[in-house]
């Protein structure tokens, strides 16, 4: 009986899924507290606010996709100072990326003149550990050479104006790495009168989970410590 519940013990231990690479939920009820986030501003020439907490204004702003009001992040053409290069960068922390992670977020704009003033929401990629290098200046992107997909990337379509879900899955990654996602925010040629205005972003999700498949001799284990368990059974109950 020892042996055969011995061979069921480490089949099982064979068939458990391994712990999760990484998960990151995030909503963004405080943004002035977000654990191993970065906030970085490259816009040229630099405006007074980088992102910031969302307003919880139905009538001129919005509010957020989920928990109070004001509980989604923001970016706006105050990232520029007057005119110029719009590249507001907001870094997740470092992750643990394997092929098969998806990581999703939600986006949308006001309303209020978005005909008129277009903007542009970029989902960038590191592999490169911990690092927070995104350039200089407001074209450079650093180490986040990787575009994995542009909200209205041309400028030239409305950015959403509802709640929408975008989504992003990793491939072609050679082994597990470490690194960190980044949104960011990049409109150039904005004016007074000229390019963007007001964009909020909510709910946040990453999750790189294992799937869980066994080896060959690991199912064989498992059926051969079953059988066993079973004729010990069947003898016992004789």
């Amino acid at each position: 009986m020892r042996a055969s519940l011995l061979h069921l013990t480490c089949a099982a231990a064979l068939l458990m899924p391994l712990p999760a690479s990484a998960q990151l939920t995030e909503g963004f009820d405080d943004v002035s507290a977000l654990p191993g986030w970065v906030l970085q501003n490259n816009s040229q020439p630099l405006g007074p606010l980088g992102w910031i907490q969302g307003f919880g204004d139905p009538i001129n702003f919005f509010t957020a996709f989920s928990g109070d009001a004001d509980s989604y992040i923001a970016s706006t053409f105050e990232a520029v100072d007057l005119a110029g290069t719009l590249s507001n960068w907001l870094l997740t922390p470092e992750l643990s990326l394997v092929n098969g992670a998806t990581f999703s977020f939600y986006t949308r704009a006001t309303t209020v003149d978005q005909v008129d003033f277009p903007d542009r929401l970029e989902l960038r990629l590191s592999t490169n550990g911990s690092s927070t290098d995104v350039g200089d200046d407001a074209m450079s992107v650093g180490d986040f050479a990787t575009l994995l997909l542009s909200v209205n990337p041309a400028l030239g379509d409305r950015y959403p104006t509802d709640w929408t879900q975008f989504n992003a899955t990793l491939s072609n990654l050679t082994q597990p790495v470490t690194g960190r996602f980044a949104l960011r925010h990049f409109v150039t040629d904005v004016t007074l009168n000229q390019n963007a205005f007001f964009i909020g972003v909510d709910e946040v999700t990453f999750s790189a989970l294992p799937m869980m498949v066994p080896e060959p001799g690991s199912l064989l284990l498992f059926s051969v410590g079953m059988l066993g368990f079973a004729v010990r059974r069947r003898r016992n109950a004789a």
